[in-house]
């Protein structure tokens, strides 16, 4: 009997096991990549700027990278899926609500229309491209060319304005180190994707929720992580730009690199049409909801009591998704 007793114990507590150790491997190493890539930025001499509209924002989202081409790769389209949608939906509805709550942002950013944009264009894309229940290679290659074309503008408009809202600073690590650092984490972030796609499902059977569930909430908000520290950090710092520059531009990266590159390596297939119409439509609602609290888009400030209404939409969402 105790020897039933204690299987059956390592048999509950083993997912969570690998669920959190896949988490914070990943946060670290995903704070490895941001650290390693600036510090290799600066050494190169490139503006802080870039480095914040594309090395952060992209890097904090290597964790969802990694989740969703593990997961993809194990034919766990919908963790994969699950994971980019709920994620965005968790920046704007979980992370840069919490941020605003603890400290107000200012929306000082004039080109921040323009991101806006390119987002809503991203998620209506998503909708048409998986309206068929496939999200294969040309989609996928299609998502890719879109972010590659929106960095490059946006570098060559920030060299071109010499737009420099963070000061150049001097690089505190040797470049080899810095690269051995990045290594590090690429190494990190593919063991540790694989443990957390592991503990998520089989956290799944346990629970008797379905794979999509799991990846909507729980994964989407562990790997969100990143993004969390990230932001609050920039926010408190009073670097508001870079607070919600690095939520938009992940929320891009999440839908343009993220599954854009997982559907080059493997076409997605949506198991369940109406879900993914669903949950497209509740990212849709918290990004216009985000649109609504940034208005006026020049000099505009989301304060504390607009952070609790993105904060109760993400609630009432997850609510609905466990009842």
């Amino acid at each position: 009997m105790n020897e039933l007793f204690s299987g059956n114990a390592c048999f509950i507590i083993t997912p969570y096991l690998y669920l959190l150790a896949g988490l914070g491997l990943l946060i670290i190493c995903g704070n490895w990549l941001v650290t390693g890539s600036v510090q290799i930025a600066r050494h190169l001499k490139i503006s802080t700027f870039i480095v914040g509209l594309t090395i952060v924002a992209y890097g904090t989202s290597a964790p969802e990278m990694f989740i969703s081409i593990g997961a993809a790769l194990e034919n766990a389209h919908d963790i994969a899926l699950g994971n980019v949608i709920g994620s965005n939906i968790a920046n704007i509805g979980f992370i840069l609500a919490v941020v605003v709550i603890i400290t107000p942002i200012p929306i000082r950013n004039k080109s921040i229309g323009f991101d806006l944009l390119i987002m809503f264009i991203l998620i209506i894309l998503l909708f048409i491209f998986g309206f068929n229940g496939v999200i294969g290679f040309f989609e996928g290659l299609s998502f890719v060319l879109i972010l590659t074309g929106y960095t490059v503008w946006s570098a060559i408009k920030a060299r071109k304005n010499n737009v420099n809202t963070l000061k150049i600073e001097a690089p505190t690590m040797k470049p080899l180190l810095a690269i051995i650092m990045i290594v590090a984490a690429i190494v990190g972030l593919y063991f540790s994707s694989g443990w957390f796609v592991q503990g998520a499902r089989e956290i799944a059977l346990q629970w008797g929720v379905s794979e999509r569930v799991i990846a909507i909430s729980i994964v989407a908000v562990g790997t969100s992580m990143p993004e969390l520290i990230s932001s609050l950090i920039a926010a408190l710092r009073k670097e508001a730009d870079l607070s919600i520059g690095n939520i938009i531009g992940s929320n891009l990266f999440n839908i343009a690199g993220v599954l854009g590159v997982t559907a080059i390596v493997r076409p997605l297939t949506i198991n369940n049409q109406s879900l993914f119409i669903t949950d497209m439509l509740w990212l849709f609602a918290i990004s216009i909801a985000l649109l609504l609290v940034m208005i006026p888009l020049k000099r505009g400030k989301i304060n504390r009591w607009e952070g609790g209404i993105l904060l109760l939409i993400f609630a009432v969402y997850m609510f609905i998704l466990y009842r």
